[in-house]
């Protein structure tokens, strides 16, 4: 059961049907045919030609439509796992010939040339070169994104649990008042007093949450570390 890895993409299209919202390649061409800002023109066969820098002029009925994500599934699925969504301009590590071949089929089905990458992963692959769980994007507009490979090991499951502290202050207090607690049982009576008491636990144990908590915020303060939901999209590795 420990030896169970997580694949993100499954996790990513699992997001998309919990929210209802599986039909991307649909609702993207509405949006895009109402937003005579984003597009240049759109063809009898669909064609959508987006006129600004960082989109990709994607043929809509070409695309898969299960690769198709907004970007709201993409922080909430990098903010259950603590990892990153940045530019490829920032990955350190090496994109795979597989996907290079992907893109270049993609490339001269539609007609194009692929332009402002996008990777999820985790922080250390935007600093050193390791193994792991990147996916490779490019945008399509309106903050939606087209899936074009995913490498490396999966993610272990553990990880979603392991990064929930990290989500905000709320949980990360929780944990700390949990630990203390739980200390504070491991406590033995008679320990500092002959007369075990209520009254002796509880100081006890705000004596020990106060102390898990200046750790915790030194660790905090001291390596620049912040909750999930402001690092999703950082570029600085120290968040």
């Amino acid at each position: 059961m420990l030896n169970k890895r997580v694949n993100i993409e499954s996790v990513l299209i699992e997001e998309k049907q919990r929210n209802g919202t599986t039909d991307y390649a649909s609702a993207l061409y509405r949006i895009l045919e109402k937003d005579a800002a984003s597009r240049e023109r759109i063809s009898n066969n669909l064609s959508i030609e987006i006129t600004t820098k960082t989109n990709n002029a994607f043929k809509i009925d070409l695309l898969d439509a299960d690769k198709i994500y907004h970007l709201s599934d993409i922080k909430k699925i990098c903010i259950d796992y603590r990892l990153r969504f940045l530019n490829s301009d920032f990955f350190k590590g090496e994109i795979p010939a597989e996907a290079i071949a992907k893109i270049k089929r993609l490339e001269e089905a539609h007609g194009i040339e692929l332009k402002a990458y996008k990777i999820i992963a985790p922080s250390k692959l935007f600093k050193l070169d390791d193994k792991d769980d990147p996916l490779l994007f490019a945008p399509i507009g309106n903050d939606y994104y087209y899936l074009l490979h995913h490498w490396g090991g999966d993610l272990h499951p553990l990880r979603k649990i392991a990064m929930w502290p990290f989500k905000n202050i709320i949980n990360l207090t929780l944990l700390v008042v949990t630990l203390s607690y739980l200390v504070a049982l491991l406590v033995p009576d008679g320990l500092f007093s002959k007369n075990s008491s209520t009254a002796q636990f509880f100081i006890i144990f705000f004596f020990i949450f106060k102390c898990l908590a200046a750790i915790v915020i030194f660790y905090g303060f001291a390596l620049g570390k912040n909750f999930n939901h402001a690092i999703w999209n950082s570029k600085y590795f120290n968040a």
